[in-house]
Parts: structure tokens; sequence; C-alpha cells
């Protein structure tokens, strides 16, 4: 039974998400009133005390981004107004992670001005998984502790009867994470190249690695549009190869991924519940959700209790 002075609250994000991680850990979500609004403003109170206690407000910055963004800001405000001794914001998506460069002049870099906020409101740490970009984690000012979904998949990989595996690198910037799995996994390892003729456009040009007759795994840390996904799994079929699934850690799926992922050669699209997601995409058929809260809580039982966190991954 965790110890009396931890408290676990929910934003609106997937409370779903949050109900889970509380079970794994044996306690209830904390109390706490989240409403808005007529114009859209959003008001928290906390309903029950927690002056000198360690709180962690679980929220991902999914859609809508801004809003839940702005929930998360205001829980840490009325936490640390309530007294509140640690104030841990739990993250499981971190949206305008793209965002982490000058990508072209007089553009912003998005990810450091959240980092700066979620400081500024007064949060002493951060709990996330699968950064877009690593770098992230120095934006901030407070510890940033960043964990990975790849045991997650290692084992439901392990678990299917899978022959003659090959995991794929959708694009160049995925290498390490999918060189990491595969290696875990003692199985072969391919990389997509392609490039982008015009925004939102990609077109791939080349595949590295041996593919025919092989089931290959495309791993990446997130899928939105499904646009790369999809052209990947295409590109990867008319190379020979036996079947094409994906695994992702945050499944955005927005705008087109639907009809996209339906269209596609694509067999299945595994991911986890860090975003919840709409019936729209459930019934694609295509869609497959494995739950990270078993992660999550241990990774909220070290942190509160002053454990290591990268020996999760020993």
């Amino acid at each position: 039974m965790m110890q009396e002075r931890l408290r676990l609250f929910s934003g609106t994000a997937n409370p779903e998400l949050t109900q889970s991680i509380c079970e794994n850990l044996n306690m209830t979500p904390g109390d706490v009133h989240i409403r808005r609004f007529s114009d859209g403003e959003i008001f928290i109170q906390i309903q029950e005390t927690i002056r000198g206690l360690d709180a962690f407000f679980i929220q991902s910055t999914s859609a809508p981004a801004n809003d839940n963004l702005m929930e998360l800001l205001i829980f840490i405000d009325a936490a640390k107004r309530a007294s509140t001794q640690h104030i841990c914001a739990v993250i499981p998506y971190f949206g305008y992670a793209r965002q982490d460069r000058k990508s072209a002049s007089r553009t912003p870099i998005s990810a450091k001005l959240v980092a700066d906020m979620i400081t500024a409101a007064g949060a002493s740490r951060v709990l996330t998984m699968d950064l877009h970009a690593g770098q992230i984690q120095g934006f901030f000012d407070i510890p940033v502790d960043n964990i990975f979904a790849a045991p997650i998949f290692q084992r439901d990989i392990e678990s299917r009867p899978l022959d003659d595996v090959t995991i794929v690198s959708p694009d160049v910037g995925g290498v390490v994470r999918a060189r990491a799995l595969a290696k875990r996994l003692h199985t072969d390892f391919a990389i997509v190249d392609k490039r982008r003729p015009a925004p939102n456009e990609a077109k791939v040009m080349n595949i590295i690695g041996d593919v025919e007759g092989r089931h290959c795994i495309l791993l990446d840390d997130m899928v939105d549009t499904a646009g790369t996904l999809c052209s990947a799994a295409d590109a990867l079929m008319e190379q020979g190869a036996k079947k094409v699934s994906a695994y992702a850690t945050h499944g955005v799926l927005s705008g087109p991924a639907a009809e996209r992922l339906e269209a596609s050669s694509l067999h299945e699209l595994v991911i986890t519940d860090s975003i919840a997601q709409g019936e729209r995409i459930m019934a694609t058929g295509k869609v497959r959700v494995l739950t990270a809260a078993p992660l999550l809580a241990e990774a909220i039982n070290r942190i509160y209790s002053a454990r290591s966190i990268s020996s999760l991954y020993n």
C-alpha cells in the first residue's frame, strides 16, 4: 500500500488512464473539481487538503492541446497555493514536442516555451513518455524523467507467434529507437529513406535493408495524420514484405488518419493509451491499444520513494 503522503489527480484529457494507474497503485484518484465558464475559461478546485503532500497531476497535452495545457498549468498553480510539498506533472504525451527548434526564420521554439510555463507555474518535476525530441529535457530547469514504451512493445511482440521479423524505422530520425528494439528482440533492422518535397507530404525514396518475405514492424514515437506511416507500409509491401504492422507510443491520429489507415496496406497499428482514442479511430479495425498504466504507475512509485527510474529497463 502506498504511503499516505501521495496524491494522484486527473485532468480531463484521459481520466481512464489515471484510473488504471491508480488501480495499479491500489489508490483512488484525488478529488478535484474542473469546470469551464461559458467563455471557455477553466476553473479548478482541489476538494481535499494537500498541505505538505506530494501531488501528481496526470494530463496528456493532446487535443485540444491548448485547453489541456491550461488545465495542467492551472492545477499546478492551485496545488502550489495549497502548500503542496512537491508537484509532479505527469504528461504521458507531451504536446508541442515537434516544435523543438527553429525550423525556419522567425519561428518559435514552442517546446521551450511550454517547458518554461510548466516550470514557472510551480511544478517541481515532470514525468513523461517517449518525448519526440530527447533534448526537450534540457529545456526544463527542473528534473525530467522520460520513460520509454519499448518494454511494453517488446513484451507484446514476443507474446505473438511472429516469424521472420524485421524492425523498421519509418525515417532516419527514428533509427536509434528502432535499432534499440531490434537489438532487444534479436531481429533484423531496416530503414525507410524518405524525402519531403512539400510540407505535410512524404515521399519514400528507398528501403535500406532486406525486407523481402519478412514481417516488417514499423516503430515510431507518434502517429499524427498517418501519412508517413501508411506510405512506408505501402513501400515495404512493394519491396516484397510479407506483412507490415506498426507500433507507436502516441496515437495522435488527427485529420485524415482514420481514412488513411483503412485504405493502407498496414495490417495493424499498435499504440499505448497515452492519448484517449475516439470511436472513429477504433472503428477502423486496424488499431489496437496497449496500456502504459503499469509502467507509469511504477515510475510514479519510484519517483515518490526516491528510487531509480533507469533500473526499470534493466
